[in-house]
């Protein structure tokens, strides 16, 4: 079977010489007769798959000393809890930037554990931009500022850091690995892995030192990063098969030239496909420029009769996972690290002859 041009939000595409490298060593995970599926997470291979994972991440971020990475379960909605429980206590107050539907659930779960301040909502436009931080709303003892550099269902982008005087913390689900990042910017980074990373279920964090060991005494032990972190993230059985697809996907990326050469592809993908969306009176982006993800590529049809027929035509041409979140509708095409330059040009040729034939 052919494959064909996988534009999901997530589970997303992985890139296909990880996914052959994984079929090849599936049964035999170089020569110990097992797959890494069973392998004990304290045996020496699979400690170090764990250990080359971690070090090939840190090269690829170039993490400062000071920061312990961390391999979860539970995604990254299970950090909406962690974090709050690891850094504040019930009395603190924290703020949240609200851009989009993961911020606004990033900020209700915060809100069952402290005071959550509303620092900044860009409700007022249909979260299509970013607000100016100029006019944010910010506190003077904010144990946290919480922000989503981008947001997978709007496809709306910070393409700046947040300059605030509380510890950062950012969900980089989207994002992270697409580009360069100054890591020692941020407190606290976390994403789930199923964008850039890997199979859905593992979560990643990357901890500024002298935020941990606050955790409240409620807080579970394995959400509780200081605990993981002093168990190499393996107070429990971590999910192992995430963690070694992972660390393939690592491997993929410094072969492929690292983060300078994604942020290159991804900056071409992206103009390739805004320029088709803007350049049609067909198809439309509701997202103000300055705000516009490199990841997540909403737009709509000018006729929205016409969107089963686009979604069956472009299945049959090999273009699947087009069809917008339901909360908004419309189209999205998600072009994480693992989408070729020639998936978004076939896509960008299909509508072209889409719009040719229904226009």
């Amino acid at each position: 079977m052919e494959r064909v041009f996988n534009f999901s939000a997530g589970p997303a595409a992985i890139p296909l010489a990880v996914l052959e490298r994984a079929r090849d060593e599936l049964v035999d995970w170089q020569g110990c007769g097992m797959s890494v599926m069973e392998l004990s997470h304290r045996g020496k291979e699979f400690m170090s798959i764990a250990e080359r994972a971690e070090a090939d991440l840190r090269r690829l971020l170039d993490i400062p000393a000071g920061y312990r990475v961390l391999f979860l379960q539970g995604g990254a909605s299970a950090q909406f809890s962690a974090v709050p429980l690891n850094l504040a206590g019930p009395d603190d107050k924290a703020d949240y930037v609200v851009t989009g539907s993961w911020s606004k659930k990033a900020l209700a779960e915060g809100r069952r554990f402290l005071n959550a301040n509303v620092a900044a909502d860009s409700a007022g436009t249909g979260h299509t931009e970013i607000p100016d931080p100029a006019g944010w709303a910010t506190s003077n003892d904010a144990a946290y500022l919480h922000y989503t550099p981008n947001e997978t269902i709007g496809g709306v982008e910070f393409h700046f850091i947040p300059e605030v005087s509380a510890p950062l913390v950012a969900d980089m689900s989207s994002t992270l690995l697409s580009r360069p990042l100054d890591v020692s910017r941020f407190g606290l980074i976390y994403a789930g892995a199923q964008k850039n990373i890997g199979p859905a279920g593992l979560a990643i964090a990357i901890v500024r030192e002298d935020l941990m060991g606050r955790a409240r005494s409620t807080t579970p032990v394995t959400m509780d990063y200081h605990q993981q972190s002093e168990a190499g993230s393996m107070y429990n059985t971590p999910p192992t098969w995430a963690w070694y697809i992972a660390g393939l996907v690592f491997q993929w990326l410094l072969e492929e030239g690292g983060l300078e050469e994604m942020e290159r592809r991804n900056r071409r993908k992206a103009e390739t496909l805004y320029g088709a969306i803007d350049g049609s009176d067909f198809y439309a982006n509701p997202v103000a420029k300055p705000s516009r993800s490199w990841m997540n590529i909403p737009f709509t049809l000018a006729d929205p009769s016409l969107d089963g027929k686009f979604l069956e035509q472009a299945k049959a041409a090999g273009l699947l996972n087009l069809k917008g979140h339901r909360s908004v509708g419309g189209m999205r095409a998600s072009i994480y690290n693992a989408m070729p330059q020639a998936g978004v040009e076939a896509l960008v040729a299909f509508m072209t002859e889409f719009e040719r034939t229904h226009g």
